[in-house]
């Protein structure tokens, strides 16, 4: 694929769930599948401490699920582990595997997110070459979240420049059902969520109040475009 064909499959992404291998302890596979019911269309497996086979092996099975529903599959992290597990995507950080690392390793077919927490980074990944830069970013944390402790969220101001710019991204960091609506009225086109849906007791219903709030608020871009 080429830079505009992966970046028009992450433009009709609305909600994106982070998500551990044991959610609330539950496995991912049962959380996942009740949150894509919800309305998620992003999944992205963030699990920083099993090995490399549970790892490949737990995309793997996810990838069957999100083949049916029409999901997008992300690992973070891990180029490696991404092209071996089958997954759509890979996230890095900015202290993680280079973008252009990243793509020496998955090729042109995997999509790369980089997360960004200031307005440097973003105009950074904004005016990269295509051929070498991200596809998409990461905005955040827009608020304090304890899956990043001790890192200060950056509130909306950084989504509202994201969207000045041309790149996709996703808001990321502390987004739940109270603040949802004014990320996205920030100019967040879609979100990305960890324990509002992975703790949720009903993950199906949490992704679905989060889902509508999205979809209520400014419409994603149009992938053809």
């Amino acid at each position: 694929m080429t830079p505009e064909q992966r970046r028009a499959r992450f433009a009709a992404v609305r909600l994106y769930l982070v998500a551990p291998l044991a959610p609330g302890g539950r496995p991912l596979i049962e959380v996942a599948r009740a949150a894509i019911a919800g309305g998620v269309d992003a999944l992205q497996l963030r699990e920083k401490h099993a090995g490399d086979d549970a790892i490949v092996a737990e995309l793997r099975q996810l990838r069957a699920l999100c083949d049916r529903t029409g999901t997008l599959l992300v690992l973070n992290d891990r180029p490696d582990l991404a092209l071996a597990g089958g997954a759509h995507a890979v996230h890095v950080g900015q202290d993680d595997v280079p973008v252009a690392e990243a793509r020496r390793i998955v090729g042109d077919e995997l999509l790369i997110g980089l997360s960004t927490h200031d307005p440097a980074q973003v105009d950074a990944a904004n005016d990269a070459d295509p051929a070498v830069g991200p596809d998409h970013i990461g905005v955040g944390p827009v608020h304090a979240s304890p899956t990043k402790p001790g890192v200060p969220g950056v509130g909306v101001g950084l989504v509202a420049h994201a969207a000045s710019r041309a790149l996709p991204f996703v808001a990321i960091g502390g987004i739940d059902a109270t603040n949802v609506a004014a990320v996205v009225a920030a100019g967040a086109p879609r979100v990305a969520v960890i324990r509002a849906i992975a703790d949720a007791d009903d993950p199906r219903a949490a992704a679905a109040a989060l889902r509508a709030v999205v979809d209520a608020g400014r419409p994603a871009p149009d992938p053809r475009s």
